[in-house]
């Protein structure tokens, strides 16, 4: 590892021991980076050396005004800027503190991804669904310094910050308070000298549920970020500099941060952020801004296609797809309605990057796709050796990405004889194209959401009424999979109506909304092995007989 730039180590010095690293490999020119790098100089200061300082980057869907307003790279810069000086000089940032981010998809989110960076920060960043508890996770998995929050978010966060340990300083916008950041910024230099931080220097601390329910925290470095700009998108996508993107992903997830900003960034392309975002919406921002590239879900083409024909999409180019398996049926009804070849992928949040994927032309039936250029992947049996084609084994890739947990013990269950293992279940073909046949752990996966089924068997344990429960996901058209919670009421209790919606209610008012069980049965037993062990698959099997709303 270069020589680092943080002050704070705490980052550095909670990175897993070097012998439980994955194997990085930088075959690649684009992907051997030099051992200084800041990923927001890379991709903004660089951006008005190369001449794009008045070009667009984000375009600004309201839904108050059909009028088009952007705003330009070098605007970005000077945003970003001023709040790498209130970070630094109002807030106290010394390089290697760590930073939360709240918002929805916004300008103002993505200057502070920015700002955090060329301060010397590393970014934390949450999804606006998470409520106090996993936030206060977050907070101090992580040990976070600062938080800077979307006014409409703050009541979660506050929560988070009060439920004990140490509360970091929270600065709120959106509401042009006098401590907002907004006002923070009128005296604000938009000249800043970036830190100029290591190339392994930690930037993102990106959470994702796991299999036992407590989230893991990925490390993800400066080059990482540049290698996720760097491989999939060049060897698959191939931006030019008048594409302009829109989607569905929020920054809040790599992927997202991928493909609705730093992508376009890289290739001096712009986005369209938006805040909130529907079917119809989304292809009305297609028409409305002539954006040539869309990533959203399955669950979302699936809901388009019938609607393409009131909107000219004619400017689309390229429609990816990600965040859970593409069925072949929805890849069809989406090609039939528009003339584009969705393009799959598979990435996932401990790799920061797509690394299974084809352009539209290779598009196979039933296939994800294949490697990337960059990547190696193979699919692994129980003892470490490749299966041979057409055998159904764990999922293993290497490439300049690659799991590294923060003080998680789970770290040697990812990485393996040097690959990372997915938790995806894949068989490969004699042409290295893979399909998805499962999953290997009890994540379930509805509509682009990772949800671990036993974070929200927690939960519901909670409830007064329940005396025991296990929660899997079922498949489901629309969804892909729905969270399906099988429940034992405690003896004296009586099973009304209303039970499921209760709940239901129980697990939104405590978990992020998108976890709660779509389907819940009132069960008297859960099956049990004869070692005592709970049958997962024969709760899928089951036949509905209580659902909630």
């Amino acid at each position: 590892m270069g020589a680092s730039a943080y002050v704070d180590t705490f980052a550095r010095d909670h990175l897993p021991p070097q012998e439980q690293w994955p194997e990085f490999i930088f075959e690649l020119p684009e992907a051997q980076y030099s051992q200084k790098l800041n990923c927001a100089a890379a991709l903004l200061d660089d951006a008005i050396s190369r001449g794009w300082g008045d070009r667009p980057i984000i375009h600004v869907a309201s839904a108050e005004s059909e009028a088009r307003t952007f705003v330009t790279y070098r605007q970005l810069l000077a945003l970003s800027n001023r709040i790498a000086h209130v970070l630094t000089e109002d807030l106290g940032l010394v390089p290697g503190n760590r930073v939360l981010l709240r918002s929805p998809n916004s300008v103002m989110l993505a200057a502070c991804f920015f700002a955090v960076w060329k301060a010397g920060g590393i970014v934390v960043p949450t999804m606006r669904l998470l409520r106090a508890k996993e936030l206060r996770h977050v907070i101090d998995k992580a040990r976070v310094d600062i938080a800077l929050c979307d006014i409409r978010l703050k009541d979660e966060l506050d929560a988070a910050a009060q439920a004990g340990g140490a509360s970091p300083k929270l600065v709120f916008f959106g509401d042009g308070a006098q401590h907002a950041l907004e006002r923070r910024l009128d005296s604000k230099s938009v000249d800043f000298t970036n830190v100029d931080t290591a190339a392994d220097d930690v930037a993102v601390i990106a959470f994702t549920s796991g299999t036992t329910g407590a989230p893991k925290a990925a490390l993800h470095f400066h080059r990482n970020v540049m290698a996720m700009c760097d491989c999939w998108p060049r060897s698959i996508l191939a931006p030019r500099p008048d594409d302009i993107f829109c989607g569905t992903p929020p920054l809040a997830f790599t992927y997202g941060l991928g493909v609705m900003l730093c992508v376009p960034m890289r290739y001096g392309a712009s986005t369209v952020l938006m805040e909130t975002v529907t079917p119809p919406g989304l292809l009305e921002a297609i028409t409305r801004f002539r954006c040539t590239f869309v990533a959203t879900v399955p669950t979302f083409y699936r809901k388009m296609a019938p609607l393409v024909p009131q909107f000219d999409i004619s400017s689309l180019r390229t429609a990816i797809s990600s965040g859970e398996a593409l069925s072949d049926a929805t890849r069809q009804l989406f090609r039939n309605a528009s003339g584009i070849e969705p393009i799959d992928g598979l990435g996932a949040t401990e790799m920061m990057q797509t690394f299974i994927s084809h352009t539209p032309d290779k598009a196979r039936a039933g296939a994800t796709g294949y490697v990337i250029p960059g990547y190696r992947a193979i699919v692994m049996d129980e003892n470490g050796k490749p299966c041979p084609p057409g055998v159904t084994g764990r999922l293993a890739v290497k490439g300049p990405t690659g799991c590294l947990y923060l003080s998680d013990e789970r770290q040697q269950r990812y990485v393996q004889h040097g690959w990372n293992i997915t938790g995806d279940m894949y068989r490969m073909d004699e042409d290295g194209y893979f399909y998805f046949q499962g999953r290997s752990d009890d994540t379930i996966v509805s509509a682009g959401y990772n949800i671990s089924g036993l974070e929200v068997e927690s939960f519901l344990l909670q409830h007064e009424a329940v005396a025991d429960c296990a929660v899997v996901g079922v498949p489901d058209e629309e969804r892909g999979q729905i969270v399906s919670a099988f429940v034992v009421l405690k003896p004296d209790v009586v099973c009304d109506p209303h039970m499921a919606k209760t709940l239901q209610d129980f697990v939104k008012a405590g978990l992020a909304p998108y976890k709660y069980p779509r389907r819940i049965e009132i069960v008297a037993s859960l099956p049990l092995s004869e070692a005592g062990k709970l049958q997962r698959f024969r709760l899928r099997e089951l036949p509905t007989t209580t659902t909630g709303a």
